[in-house]
């Protein structure tokens, strides 16, 4: 589970400006350990000596990382966690993650429309996206009227008016 997105090294020593993934409060902040997937795919485990916020981004400290040209070595990566490790989530809430694989289902006449391929983010809800017909079709992820069964890997959903027409 992606947590940050690493843009580049910050003054001389070894400090790393990146943006924040999660949604989780303090998740960034508590964190001691994690993976790095450089740009070359390769995945690299650290220890954060020290995290914090700065002007809407955040800086991390890696252990061991002392200067810019080390830090160099982390332009672009992705820090990650494994799924195992990934923070609890209340009732009701959930990773897209572990939506993507999913059926909807038309919960007014039973219908499959296609399984959950992604979701794309454009400041109001989450919007679905879902294979129809060899189409894509944006479908607003609004979790009160979305029935999810994660078990059966279904959402169930009333589909707005006309939008598998569009």
């Amino acid at each position: 589970m992606v947590l940050a997105e690493i843009f580049r090294p910050r003054g001389v020593r070894g400090e790393l400006i990146a943006r924040s993934l999660t949604d989780i409060p303090g998740r960034l902040e508590s964190l001691k350990s994690a993976q790095v997937r450089l740009e070359n795919g390769t995945d690299r485990a650290v220890v954060l000596e020290n995290v914090w916020e700065h002007k809407g981004d955040w800086i991390l400290k890696f252990a061991g990382v002392d200067s810019m040209n080390a830090a160099a070595e982390f332009r672009g990566a992705d820090l990650w966690v494994p799924v195992s490790e990934r923070a609890s989530l209340p009732d009701g809430d959930y990773f897209q993650s572990d939506l993507i694989g999913c059926q909807v289902v038309d919960r007014d006449n039973g219908r499959p429309v296609g399984a959950v391929e992604g979701f794309e983010q454009y400041g109001g809800p989450p919007l679905m996206e879902v294979t129809l017909n060899g189409r894509e079709i944006l479908i607003p992820f609004v979790a009160s009227e979305c029935q999810v069964d994660l078990g059966a890997r279904v959402i169930r959903l009333s589909l707005p008016e006309g939008l598998l027409d569009l």
